[in-house]
C-alpha cells in the first residue's frame, strides 16, 4: 500500500492511464473530478459538505481505479531535536492534552547528539504510518518532501527559519514580546539595557532582538551595540555573557534574556559580581517556564505559551490528517510579560 500526499492510502494497482509505476492518489482523483483534495477525503470518509452531483462524480472515479482506503494506526508522533529542559516538558504537556482529548496515542521520537547521521523520516516511521506529526526538530526541505510523499501531514512548532508559504506552523509574537519586555525596563527608567540574544540563524531570536532595537529607538535612543551579545540559549552561556558585561567600566543596569535558561545564568554572574537583583541590577527573560517563579527574586520574563502553542499545533496537524479544510496554515499565538520581583528602577 502506498500514500498519498494528504495521507490517504492509495491502493498498488494499475496507476491512471494503464501506468503500472503510478498508483492511484487522493490528490489524482481530486483532479481528475475537478474539485479539492479535503472534498475527496470528505467522500472516502462518508462525511457530510458535499453535493451529490459531486458525490457521484467522486466516487465513479474511486471505483474506476479501485481506490481502497485503510485507516491509519490511531498515532501521531512529536519530534524533537534533543529533550534536555523544561522547554520540552511544557511542549510535550500540551500535545497530550489535546491527543488524550481525540483518544490518539503519541509517539515521541528524539534525534539526540547522531542528528546529521540520522535519516528521517526512518522506517519506524514510515511503518507506523502516524496520521500526522508535529515537529519541533526543524526539518529539511527533503524530509518534509518525503513525509509529503508518504502522505503524512505535518505541523512545525515554533519555526527557526523562514518556511515557504505552503508549510502549517505555529509560532508565538516573538518580535512583540521583546518589545514589551525592553518597554518595561525603559519605563522603569533604565538606559543601559544590555540584550542577551540568541543564535543569529534563529528566527525567533532575531525576532525578539528587533523587538529589543524598535523599543530603544522608539524611546529615542541610540541602539549600543556593544551593549548586544548573541551566544547559545543555555545557562552557562548566559552566564558567561553576563560575566563580560558586567564586568565593563560602565555596566548595564538591566539586562534582557532571549530565554529563560539565559536570564538564569545571568543570576549566577550577579552573584559572582556582587550584585543584588533587582537593586543592582534587573532581568528579564522570555518563555516564563515554571522555574522563572521559584528562584530568587521571581523572574520577570516574556510569557511564551509553549503549552497553547502545542495544543493548537496539535489540533492543526490532526485536523490536517484528517483531510479537513483549515482556515490557517500559519498560527502566531500571544506572548504577555509577566513582571515579578528582579525588575526595579535603576540605582540613583
Amino acid at each position: 500500500m502506498s500514500y498519498a500526499e494528504t495521507g490517504e492510502p492509495v491502493a498498488d494497482r494499475e496507476g491512471p492511464r494503464g501506468d503500472p509505476a503510478r498508483p492511484v492518489t487522493i490528490s489524482y482523483i481530486a483532479e481528475s473530478a475537478g474539485v479539492s483534495i479535503p472534498t475527496v477525503s470528505k467522500v472516502i470518509n462518508g462525511r457530510s459538505g458535499v453535493s451529490a452531483d459531486t458525490r457521484a462524480r467522486v466516487e465513479a472515479l474511486i471505483n474506476e481505479y479501485g481506490y481502497r482506503r485503510t485507516n491509519r494506526n490511531n498515532l501521531m508522533e512529536l519530534v524533537f531535536d534533543e529533550l534536555e529542559d523544561l522547554w520540552g516538558i511544557e511542549i510535550i504537556r500540551g500535545v497530550e492534552q489535546v491527543a488524550r482529548r481525540h483518544r490518539v496515542g503519541v509517539v515521541l521520537t528524539e534525534f539526540g547528539p547522531e542528528r546529521d547521521t540520522l535519516t528521517y523520516p526512518s522506517d519506524d516511521t514510515l511503518s507506523r504510518r502516524p496520521a500526522c506529526i508535529v515537529t519541533v526538530a526543524q526539518l529539511s526541505q527533503e524530509q518534509r518532501d518525503q513525509l509529503r510523499a508518504r502522505g503524512i501531514p505535518f505541523v512545525v512548532f515554533d519555526p527557526t527559519a523562514e518556511l515557504p508559504d505552503d508549510v502549517p506552523f505555529v509560532g508565538a509574537t516573538n518580535w512583540s514580546g521583546g518589545r514589551s519586555a525592553t518597554r518595561h525596563l525603559l519605563g522603569l527608567g533604565h538606559r543601559r539595557i544590555a540584550m542577551i540574544g540568541g543564535p543569529d540563524h534563529v528566527l525567533c531570536c532575531r525576532a525578539r532582538l528587533d523587538g529589543y532595537r524598535s523599543a530603544i529607538e522608539a524611546a529615542g535612543l541610540a541602539v549600543d551595540l556593544d551593549l548586544v551579545v548573541r551566544t547559545d540559549l543555555t545557562t552557562e552561556a548566559g552566564r558567561t555573557a553576563a560575566l563580560d558585561l558586567l564586568g565593563r567600566p560602565e555596566r548595564p543596569t538591566a539586562i534582557f534574556t532571549c530565554n529563560d535558561l539565559q536570564a538564569l545564568g545571568v543570576y549566577q554572574a550577579a552573584r559572582t559580581a556582587g550584585l543584588r537583583i533587582p537593586a543592582d541590577l534587573s532581568v528579564v527573560g522570555f518563555d516564563d517556564l515554571p522555574v522563572a517563579a521559584l528562584i530568587h527574586p521571581p523572574l520577570t520574563t516574556v510569557h511564551q505559551p509553549l503549552t497553547e502553542m502545542a495544543a493548537a499545533a496539535t489540533e492543526l496537524a490532526l485536523a490536517l490528517g484528517r483531510g479537513e479544510e483549515t482556515s490557517q496554515v500559519g498560527l502566531e499565538l500571544a506572548t504577555t510579560l509577566k513582571i515579578r520581583e528582579s525588575t526595579a528602577p535603576p540605582a540613583s
